[in-house]
């Protein structure tokens, strides 16, 4: 499509083979499910009121959005054939895209923050980590990701569309919509760089130095005490690898002029979907406290549904 028009919508022409679909109905199936799981328990089950499980509560909840701003879009497109999404829905798309996508490497930032007080500093662990002070934390989350991303969104609203509208992604993706612009976007370009450096680099930055900091307290502890921080802190060390290694992977991809652009599409796909589908699995098989929460959950809903059977029985039998 070329024409002088300015654009008022654009057109998602990603991957084109349906075979995906079943397999990204059952991922969003997973993640909300397996997340919602964790909220429900985290904010129903007293034994999981600790500060590191408030965190994943969160942690699990901006998955969930994460998620919902681009498969629902995606299966939609699949299976009406209508790859149409208005400009200001493609905006809105990147923008909470990025930015709850930098909001979980805030939080994960913060939960390494978590245990390193819980290891390092565990006498004082109840006075710093406050109810007051995790709350503050959660919103220094959620702001750093929703102001950190606010300038490249805003600036990609005042270019020019005016030529092709034809975005060659599954969603509205910050540099295919650029490319797409009427003008010379290198600065654009450069300056979601630099923010997205900062993202990735300072969060890892700080998680790796309170992994630092446990690593020389593990130091002085007994074999058993080394064995216990292991398993405290396996789960979150397994996803922020998992977290931080496909982000590279996705930045090399963009980077690298070689890459086949569906192998591309493919990467940042998977990408976006990968650790909120593991996030539940690894925190599940790996937390001794939520494995126990799932088996109290388990076990009252099997109790009420016997009770509710023996109920409906008796009054059914009673004249």
């Amino acid at each position: 499509m070329n024409t002088s028009r300015p654009v008022e919508y654009f057109i998602l022409d990603g991957l084109k083979d349906r075979y995906v679909l079943p397999i990204f109905f059952v991922v969003y199936v997973f993640v909300l499910s397996g997340n919602s799981v964790i909220i429900y328990l985290v904010r129903t089950d007293p034994k999981l009121n600790t500060p590191m499980y408030f965190f994943l509560h969160n942690l699990s909840f901006s998955d969930i959005v994460y998620t919902s701003v681009t498969i629902p879009k995606m299966l939609s497109v699949f299976l009406t054939d209508d790859k149409t999404i208005s400009k200001t829905g493609c905006f809105l798309q990147m923008y909470f895209f990025l930015s709850t996508g930098t909001t979980g490497r805030a939080l994960l930032t913060v939960m390494a923050f978590d245990r390193y007080v819980a290891i390092c500093n565990p006498l004082r662990y109840t006075t710093i980590m406050t109810r007051q002070r995790c709350i503050l934390l959660i919103f220094a989350s959620w702001g750093f990701g929703a102001f950190l991303v606010l300038p490249i969104t805003i600036w990609a609203t005042q270019l020019p569309f005016c030529g092709p509208n034809i975005v060659r992604h599954m969603f509205c993706d910050h540099s295919s919509v650029l490319s797409l612009a009427c003008i010379d976007t290198s600065r654009n370009s450069i300056f979601s760089l630099m923010l997205a450096l900062i993202a990735i680099l300072s969060t890892f930055l700080l998680i790796l130095i309170s992994y630092i900091c446990i690593g020389k307290a593990m130091r002085k502890m007994s074999k058993a005490q080394q064995l216990k921080v292991a398993a405290t802190c396996g789960s979150h060390l397994i996803v922020v690898c998992i977290s931080y290694i496909s982000a590279s992977f996705v930045y090399i991809s963009y980077r690298v002029a070689r890459f086949d652009p569906d192998v591309r599409i493919v990467i940042a796909v998977l990408y976006s979907v990968l650790t909120p589908l593991l996030n539940p699995i690894i925190y599940s098989l790996r937390n001794k406290e939520l494995q126990d929460a799932m088996k109290r959950f388990i076990y009252i809903t099997t109790v009420q549904s016997k009770w509710m059977e023996l109920l409906y029985a008796i009054k059914i039998h009673t004249p």
